[in-house]
């Protein structure tokens, strides 16, 4: 019984955890922003060289 209350108060896994969610909470707005970064970016330039060819 004391196993068990001493592995539910323990918090050292829970934090690991909550770090990992973290990431990859972060590492996905930074995919769905290179995303639509790059494809702001590919119209700006495809705009951009239909300008210098006259269409």
């Amino acid at each position: 019984m004391t196993f068990i209350k001493n592995f539910i108060k323990e918090e050292d896994g829970v934090t690991a955890i909550e770090y990992a969610l973290i990431a990859a909470l972060i590492a996905g707005v930074i995919a769905v922003g290179a995303g639509l970064l790059g494809t702001n970016v590919n119209t700006l330039f495809t705009n951009l060289a239909n300008k210098i060819k006259g269409t």
